[in-house]
């Protein structure tokens, strides 16, 4: 039997426990309570380990390429770039994602990965994950050689599932997203993430003319183009550009979304009506996406930025709680992607993946409310241990045994700064 206490915990499915333990056995968590465990964390928190609805890990070191570019332009960067490395390196680099999600708290992550290279990191480190290989294609038959191509080199593990990412509906046919979605296999999608992408579908116009792969305009905007095929099978990221009659047929159709507000805003694309779309219904968990287009893979500061800009944009401080921030990062996310019954929240019965969080020393301890200290007064740097499966993964103490991972992944980000030859 193994346990583990702190001065809280916070199962996000019900009240904060004051002294609280959790205790699991062959990976599934036996009890969740008051109690003191042998190994106890003093000023700290347990909580669930964080979901994370929408990530790339194998971009993990493509930090500043393109920045401040439009959209197109900014997409054309990263396929110039990402042609320089070997598979190899693509791995280097999704391992270094795989150490920056453990170290900031993530235990699962819905990962859109374009060679595979995430479903293989996630297996050898031991990451919950999702991994939605990525196609580009007009034509199914390219989609299906594509993916099989791909499906090859990648083998699915207790903790690694595949899936597959039809990329957007300017990159695919809505025949192609058919044939995805008959796979019987989880589905993710980008749908809406910019302004552009609907003045390509609609008109043939704007910003994203001359990405190497786009499909004929539809004539229609990008979650109009895809209405055929909406449900709750499909994992659409970003939903920024929808307006509320497009909020309601999310809702109807039961689309879970991923909202990466970070991403959305340092790319320039806008803010997405989280509030707006939660209240309709509409099932939201909370993504990252990658330093591709963000900082890091920060959950904390990515809860803070969800905070910020639903708070903003609706122009009311009630918009979006800490506890709301909080349930889109665990509960919410594993709900998005169809894996609550696994992992999201503590409960016996669930998967032991948990984190834990030191306060000591931050504006909000002594605590008052554990759940706005996690979520205001959280950061990788007070993670003091990630635990998926019932395993250790992460320990603040140990930290220096990622240094030959990170090293790897440096080198390959250098042969995508090099000039070609």
């Amino acid at each position: 039997m193994n346990e583990l206490s702190a001065d809280w915990v916070l199962p996000v499915d019900g009240q904060p426990i004051e002294g609280g333990r959790v205790r699991w056995e062959r990976g599934q968590i036996v009890e969740v309570g008051p109690g003191r465990a042998d190994r106890h964390y003093d000023d700290a928190v347990i909580l669930p380990g964080f979901v994370n609805a929408h990530s790339h890990l194998e971009y993990a070191l493509y930090a500043g390429f393109g920045d401040g570019t439009p959209f197109g332009a900014w997409i054309k960067t990263h396929v110039e770039r990402k042609g320089r490395l070997s598979a190899d390196d693509m791995i280097a680099i999704a391992r270094c994602g795989v150490a920056d999600s453990f170290r900031t708290g993530i235990t699962t992550t819905a990962d859109y990965s374009f060679s595979g290279a995430g479903a293989v990191a996630a297996s050898e480190l031991g990451l919950r994950a999702t991994v939605y290989l990525e196609v580009f294609a007009d034509d199914p038959e390219d989609a299906r050689r594509r993916f099989e191509e791909k499906r090859a080199l990648v083998e699915e593990t207790a903790l690694v599932t595949i899936g597959v990412s039809p990329h957007a509906p300017y990159t695919c046919s809505l025949e192609t997203y058919r044939w995805c979605l008959s796979l019987g296999i989880p589905v993710g999608t980008h749908l809406a993430e910019s302004a552009g992408e609907n003045e390509w579908l609609e008109h043939g116009t704007g910003i994203l003319q001359g990405i190497p792969i786009l499909v004929p305009p539809t004539g229609k905007r990008a979650v109009a183009s895809l209405e055929p095929v909406l449900g709750p099978n499909l994992l659409c990221a970003h939903c920024v550009e929808v307006s509320g009659d497009e909020i309601a047929l999310l809702a109807e159709r039961g689309v879970p979304v991923a909202h990466c507000p970070r991403s959305n805003a340092l790319l320039g694309c806008g803010v997405a009506p989280v509030a707006a779309m939660r209240s309709a219904g509409i099932v939201v968990g909370l993504g990252t996406d990658s330093p591709a287009s963000t900082p890091s893979f920060d959950v904390f500061e990515e809860m803070r930025a969800a905070v910020s800009a639903a708070r903003a944009l609706e122009r009311r401080p009630d918009a979006l709680l800490a506890v709301d921030a909080l349930r889109l990062a665990t509960g919410d996310a594993a709900q998005a992607l169809r894996i609550d019954e696994r992992v999201g929240t503590l409960r016996p019965g669930k998967r032991a993946d948990l984190t834990v969080v030191s306060l000591a020393g931050s504006p909000y301890h002594p605590v008052e409310d554990p759940v706005a200290a996690v979520v205001f007064g959280g950061s990788p740097d007070r993670v003091l241990e990630t635990i998926v499966d019932g395993n250790t993964r992460y320990l603040k103490e140990e930290e220096e045994q990622w240094q030959e991972v990170r090293s790897t992944a440096s080198a390959a980000r250098r042969r995508m700064l090099a000039l070609q030859p």
